[in-house]
């Protein structure tokens, strides 16, 4: 680390947003630690979202590997890290960033032997995932332990996204109306889950990448205590092909 940055340099990387946050409030998001689940496009965005903004900590978790087919919008991408490990990229490239975030990578698939390991002592999830199955898989670990999970979506240029908070009477299957409710999740609830998305969705580069601005800064908000964010049942949707779509409603 250069000589500069050594001791107040994290408050200088910050600085700009100081007349935003008080220092208490932003001391509690350098002490906090944020689990992002995917390091793809939503993910890492919204990983170097966090560490821009001082996050103390992450785990990010992601199995896959980058391709070309990644650098439309996958801004953790170049052609230097093809064949690279997601979330080992994404731990070197937030250490030049921000030094001073923490973090632990995962280059494995999340699963009912793992998830404990890596959500367990986070205040919040972040789901930056592209499936359903791994998704009700995290939702239902949060909500069991009372964990804080930031759900964001997209298809092509649609994007969604929402808050559960430990508060909350609602969750993610049931908001969703999804097939899983209230079931064990064993083979004939795995493959009604799989059956909800067959094919590859098409995707353009802003869509997840504003979702996932959109997450981190709701994750800022929650850790921070300012602002409103986007509780279930509320949902905001929107459009990027029609900017008057951005809205957020009740389900």
């Amino acid at each position: 680390m250069p000589t500069r940055f050594i001791g107040d340099g994290y408050w200088e990387i910050i600085s700009r947003q100081m007349s935003i946050v008080t220092k208490s409030e932003q001391k509690r998001f350098k002490d906090s630690k944020i689990a992002v689940i995917g390091c793809g496009g939503i993910g890492g965005e919204t990983i170097e979202m966090l560490a821009r903004m001082g996050v103390g900590k992450l785990n990010i978790i992601d199995k896959d590997h980058f391709d070309i087919s990644n650098l439309n919008r996958q801004t953790l991408s170049s052609l230097t890290e093809i064949g690279l490990s997601k979330s080992k990229v994404a731990k070197e490239k937030i250490r030049l960033i921000n030094p001073y975030t923490k973090i632990k990578y995962f280059n494995e698939e999340l699963n009912e032997k793992n998830i404990s390991q890596i959500i367990e002592d986070c205040d919040i999830v972040i789901d930056a995932l592209d499936n359903i199955l791994t998704r009700v898989k995290v939702s239902r670990y949060c909500k069991k332990n009372n964990i804080t999970f930031i759900h964001g979506a997209i298809h092509g240029t649609e994007g969604q996204l929402t808050v559960f908070t430990p508060e909350n009477d609602i969750d993610y299957e049931t908001m969703f109306s999804l097939p899983s409710k209230d079931k064990p999740l064993n083979e004939n609830t795995i493959n009604e889950i799989n059956n909800l998305t067959k094919d590859i969705p098409p995707v353009i580069g802003p869509t997840p990448n504003l979702i996932g601005c959109l997450e981190s800064i709701e994750a800022f908000k929650i850790i921070t205590g300012i602002g409103n964010i986007i509780k279930a049942p509320e949902l905001l949707t929107f459009d990027l092909l029609n900017l008057n779509s951005f809205n957020i409603q009740k389900l």
